[in-house]
């Protein structure tokens, strides 16, 4: 099976004929890591300029199709996400899940790696670094990006989040109001309806988010150092339910991008609403903290 060896690691069109299978390979040979193709793969992988690799006795297969016309491709390479769970973050692998946002026990946020940042963008997979969905920061103003650019005023005004699943579609809305000292992160689903808040608690020492739900707490969020890096998240009992830890970027992306990787583990299925705001921590965390304390002001 192993073929084209000069062809680049990537995701490609599954050799064994499934038409809406993306499969990883790994540059010298196909690896058993599979992902949903948003639409035609072929096409796709030609838009980036690859070559597809084929099994022997197939000819190579390229696509006219104009680039804009694709959609990206997952971009994770499944070894280094695993690594990123296991080495980085100390994840033992668990079984997999049901393969969506809410099913899986670990996900693993990755924030595009830009030189500047305007407007946040990043990527969910699963342990074995299967594309889950992405969180697209949306309603962004030419006047906030201009101020984004030149100091760190955006801190303070307020940022909306869409929470997607891998074909797209808006699974929940994540919305911080413009802000002082301490955040507030609204959840909503896609129709308007507010599932929680994630409340700041304290600007001094260890920070701690509430989760509330109607006005009544049902969890919280606790960062395990001063630097807000790794957190507990437990629930209205004080127990541990999840956990998020950063990981290590690189010398180079911590000092020259603005990009923040972590992994979410979820100790095991929980009941909504509290389900849909512990998805929704890694991104908060990183929203309502982290963001707040890089730029060029």
């Amino acid at each position: 099976m192993t073929t084209h060896s000069n062809t680049p690691a990537g995701w490609y069109p599954d050799p064994q004929g499934a038409s809406q299978l993306l499969r990883w390979w790994d540059g010298s040979q196909w690896t058993d890591h599979t992902n949903q193709a948003p639409q035609d793969a072929t096409a796709q992988a030609a838009a980036q300029g690859q070559q597809v690799p084929q099994q022997p006795g197939q000819a190579a297969q390229f696509s006219k199709a104009p680039a804009q016309a694709a959609p990206a491709a997952p971009a994770a390479d499944p070894a280094r996400v695993q690594r990123q769970v296991q080495q980085q973050a100390g994840v033992h692998p668990t079984s997999q899940g049901g393969g969506t946002l809410f099913t899986e026990p670990v996900l693993v946020v990755n924030q595009k790696a830009k030189l500047i940042e305007l407007t946040n963008e990043y990527s969910v997979m699963d342990q074995s670094g299967n594309q889950l969905g992405s969180v697209v920061q949306v309603g962004q103003s030419t006047i906030k990006k201009v101020a984004r650019f030149v100091s760190s005023i955006d801190q303070f005004m307020t940022h909306k989040l869409e929470i997607r699943d891998a074909h797209g579609t808006p699974q929940l809305l994540m919305t911080r109001p413009r802000k002082f000292m301490k955040s507030r992160v609204v959840v909503e689903r896609p129709d308007g309806q507010v599932v929680g808040e994630i409340v700041q608690q304290n600007v001094i020492g260890k920070i701690n988010f509430a989760m509330n739900v109607n006005g009544q707490q049902v969890g919280a969020i606790k960062a395990e150092n001063w630097r807000a890096w790794n957190f507990s998240i437990v629930d209205q009992s004080d127990n541990e339910v999840a956990r998020i830890t950063k990981t290590w970027e690189g010398l180079a992306k911590t000092m020259f991008t603005t990009a923040d990787n972590y992994v979410l583990q979820i100790h095991y299925q929980l009941p909504d609403p509290l389900l849909s705001l512990v998805v929704a921590t890694a991104l908060t965390v990183d929203t309502a903290l982290k963001q707040d304390s890089r730029g060029l002001g």
